[in-house]
């Protein structure tokens, strides 16, 4: 009898954990449900055609090579006339589509924190002539210690970050850099509307810790957290290897004559002997980088001046004091030799704790680069040869949600494995392995898209007519420069800026 009851209260167990497990599934797909029905809200016209055509990228056999093969893709109605059509007259609600894609399930860091990424992809079109709106672009890796600048269209990206190591992340945002923009004033814009949108949701609450942004080394990052001072956002950047800050200007005594100091004495990142005893020092021991210690000083700050970017700033420039961080590690999983690495936190008077969280969290910001590859080569973002920058926001738009719909579709999905690959457990499929399920998925979620309409093409262009219309040739924006070159110094100083 004492065997009989142990058997159906672990039965019963066993029972309450299946109804969770499948409640949980019920809820996720509940979300991706409602993400569907709520991007087909967001297309303001030709709805059908760039819903199905989002579905085809999701369903396509294999990466996506070209637009055209998207149309024989069987989730796909309608022909390849439609789908051109619906790129070139379509209407995305970007805004709508972004609050949409925040207001479902984020990723946390390490302590449910926020992390959110901010990097530049370009799309790249050399030969685009007749394309408005390309830049030259910055293009790294294509020889060996080469730096090309190729005409493309540049976009601004902001994703959330989760902790651990996975390939996944969450855009949230997508920004088409214009001719003329200044990318600081670009990105405070974008984020302050990611963050805003966030708080909005519900995903940050008075209380929580702050949003903590992550940039590399192209962003400043002194700029970034002054022009957001007004939100709930800590900023953390890579600062170049020739950089001098300076340290809290020392105090005025009484009866000492001239002006009070506004900034006290140099610490030159390529100079130790300018460093001094680090405030905080850590030794953490991990699995990829092997033993890596980080070095803190608290409160020190750029020297700003009345150039570049603070030309319009009236008044006394502000004193931005941060936390630097000195990071160097033993190891790289490339086997390259390590370098260090200087990072900015835009708080001070942090613990030792919070600095190896600062740290990995800035490690971290390389999974953006998975989402651009899976966007590239899997998703074929820049595969199409659209003529109009118009026309690649749309397609941009529609990737992104696309990505998202992977992402909610994250734990609802089987593993398709190829015969060659390891299997992997349920909640580790990469993306590109949700994707190859998503087919046996759609039919259990909402499908708003209403069937074609029989029509017939019309005529086109008569044979042998030529076409009298030519499309308008585009320049690329290019910086000004000087004609007059200035000679080199015969000795060189060492690089540094302030």
């Amino acid at each position: 009898m004492i065997i009989s009851l142990a058997t159906e209260e672990r039965s019963h167990q066993g029972l309450q954990l299946i109804s969770v497990h499948d409640a949980g599934l019920a809820g996720e797909r509940g979300d991706l449900s409602r993400f569907r029905s709520e991007f087909y809200r967001c297309l303001t016209a030709r709805a059908d055609a760039l819903f199905e055509l989002t579905d085809a990228v999701l369903c396509a056999d294999g990466p996506v090579r070209s637009l055209a093969g998207l149309s024989l893709v069987g989730e796909h109605r309608r022909g390849h006339g439609g789908l051109y059509a619906g790129l070139a007259g379509g209407r995305v609600d970007a805004d709508r589509l972004r609050r949409a894609v925040i207001a479902g399930p984020l990723p946390r860091a390490a302590g449910g924190r926020l992390v959110l990424a901010i990097d530049i992809t370009c799309w790249l079109r050399p030969e685009a002539h007749t394309s408005a709106g390309r830049i030259l672009c910055h293009v790294y890796g294509r020889g060996k210690d080469q730096h090309m600048a190729v005409p493309g269209w540049p976009y601004s990206v902001v994703v959330a970050l989760e902790a651990g190591r996975s390939s996944w992340s969450a855009p949230l945002d997508i920004q088409r850099l214009t001719p003329g923009d200044d990318a600081a004033t670009v990105t405070a814009r974008q984020l302050r509307r990611v963050v805003t949108d966030l708080i909005t949701a519900g995903h940050w609450r008075p209380g929580d810790r702050d949003i903590l942004i992550v940039a590399d080394a192209g962003y400043d990052g002194p700029r970034l957290a002054f022009m957001l001072s007004d939100l709930p956002v800590a900023v953390l950047v890579r600062m170049r290897s020739d950089r001098v800050l300076r340290r809290p200007a020392p105090p005025h005594h009484v009866g000492q004559t001239g002006r009070p100091r506004r900034h006290g004495g140099e610490f030159v990142f390529g100079d130790p002997a300018t460093w001094g005893t680090p405030d905080i020092t850590t030794h953490t021991t991990t699995r990829l980088y092997g033993p890596a210690s980080a070095r803190a000083w608290n409160r020190l700050h750029p020297r700003l001046t009345h150039r570049t970017a603070w030309t319009a700033h009236a008044g006394n420039l502000p004193i931005l004091e941060g936390t630097l961080i000195h990071l160097q590690v033993a190891r790289l999983p490339s086997g390259a030799v390590p370098k260090p690495v200087w990072l900015w936190h835009s708080r001070i008077d942090i613990d030792p704790g919070e600095v190896d969280l600062l740290w990995q969290a800035f490690l971290r910001r390389f999974d953006i680069e998975h989402t651009f590859r899976l966007f590239k080569q899997t998703l074929g973002w820049t595969r199409p040869k659209l003529r109009t920058p118009q026309a690649a926001d749309r397609w941009t738009w529609l990737i992104l949600a696309a990505y998202t719909q992977l992402r909610l579709a994250r734990h609802l999905t089987a593993d398709l494995r190829r015969p060659w690959e390891k299997p992997a457990e349920p909640d580790r499929l990469t993306p590109a392995r949700v994707r190859r399920g998503f087919r046996h998925l759609r039919r259990y979620t909402a499908c708003p898209a209403s069937a074609p309409k029989p029509s017939r093409p019309g005529p086109g262009r008569p044979p042998g007519v030529r076409n009298r219309h030519p499309a308008d040739r585009h320049d690329v924006h290019t910086s000004t420069k000087t004609t007059t070159n200035k000679a080199k110094p015969s000795t060189p100083r060492p690089r540094r800026t302030g």
